[in-house]
């Protein structure tokens, strides 16, 4: 059974730094995986991408303060996110996509106030 288990997050003032993680179970093998994140009243957006040769984008909304990266032996995947802003609060989910289906892990609130 394919499952993504998020970790990290949390409360950071403005200007700060937080890492989310993903750990992908019951998968075999490296799959592209993706960030996206919904605020309140909103729809879930993209954030950024890994592909399975490690090849990285990013929306323009994050290019430049977030990195996506991956440590394959650990099956885990890293949002390490930059010099936040209030706008970046949302829960932040992490995603892939197997044959068809699409798994989502359970969500990480970040929230970034004074």
């Amino acid at each position: 059974q394919v499952q993504l288990v998020q970790a990290g997050g949390g409360l950071v003032q403005p200007g700060g730094s937080l890492r989310v993680s993903c750990t992908a179970y019951g998968i075999v093998g490296i799959f592209d995986m993706d960030w996206y994140r919904e605020a309140p009243g909103t729809q879930r957006d993209f954030l950024a991408r890994i592909t399975s040769s490690g090849q990285t984008n990013y929306a323009d909304s994050v290019k430049g303060r977030f990195t996506i990266s991956r440590d394959n032996g650990a099956n885990t995947m890293y949002l390490q996110m930059d010099s936040l802003r209030p706008e970046d609060t949302a829960v932040y989910y992490c995603h892939t996509n197997l044959g068809g289906f699409s798994y989502w892990g359970q969500g990480t609130q970040v929230t970034v106030s004074s």
